[in-house]
């Protein structure tokens, strides 16, 4: 009948909870940072053994924020909380292998200080936009983490000297590419100002 109620009652999307798979694997990269930060601390990097065990479990630390990622979109387990608590782990796992590898004069500090810099001013673009909406990471974002996690396990695994040289070549091309998503991720975040105005 024309103008009859609709029977069908409307689709209720359920809320999804914050304590999930995704949001752990995420808590268990933030409780690994002082634990990588304690072996690196340890071996001075100059003991093998000790070395070789820090860049495991950085390596271990940094395929969580793969997985979760996969595990949130995969089964639907995405979350403000999960958007915000996750850049924040990978950001404080490469921070601590950046400043410890500086420290140990391993890698220069400009470099150190570029990276962090970038990775703060973003972190703190996010807090200024979050009530207006969570800027996903983009694929720019993604090959950024991706070779500075290859950059870094290449510093931590002790190798030769010819062979540590190409991990130059690969925080250099990390350094390029984190600054150039640096800018992207600003000139997104005042689009996003600008569009709920």
């Amino acid at each position: 009948m024309t103008g009859a109620a609709d029977p069908t009652p409307p689709a209720v999307v359920a809320a999804v909870p914050v304590v999930n798979a995704a949001n752990a694997l995420t808590a268990l990269r933030l409780v690994l940072v002082p634990v990588f930060a304690a072996l690196v601390v340890a071996s001075e990097l100059t003991h093998a053994g000790w070395r070789v065990a820090a860049c495991l479990v950085f390596a271990l630390a940094s395929l969580t924020d793969f997985v979760d990622g996969w595990i949130a979109r995969r089964f639907g387990l995405v979350t403000s909380v999960g958007k915000v608590a996750d850049p924040i782990a990978d950001k404080a796992l490469t921070g601590a292998a950046l400043l410890l590898l500086s420290w140990y004069a391993l890698l220069p500090w400009w470099v150190t200080v570029v990276i962090l810099t970038r990775e703060l001013g973003v972190t703190l673009i996010r807090f200024w936009v979050i009530r207006h909406g969570v800027i996903a990471a983009s694929r720019g974002g993604k090959a950024k983490t991706a070779l500075q996690i290859l950059a870094i396990v290449w510093y931590l695994w002790p190798m030769s000297a010819g062979w540590a040289v190409v991990g130059h070549w690969i925080m250099a091309v990390a350094v390029i590419v984190t600054v150039v998503t640096g800018f992207d991720y600003v000139a997104r975040a005042l689009r996003l100002r600008t569009a709920v105005r």
